[in-house]
């Protein structure tokens, strides 16, 4: 084997563990926090609040 494998099946390896540890993190996610604080956003509450001081 030269290289140019090692690296392609470091890579693959990689890519598997970062999508595994997306995965864990999703779901650890997801059962810490409620849907309702998941779905909110700081950023929309101040939209919210300007659009309705120029109206």
């Amino acid at each position: 084997m030269d290289l140019w494998n090692w690296l392609e099946y470091a890579a693959w390896a990689l890519s598997a563990l970062f999508g595994l540890y997306m995965v864990v993190d999703w779901l650890k996610t997801d059962s810490t926090y409620t849907e309702d604080v998941l779905t909110s956003s700081r950023e929309g509450e101040l939209e919210a609040m300007t659009e309705e001081h120029k109206g």
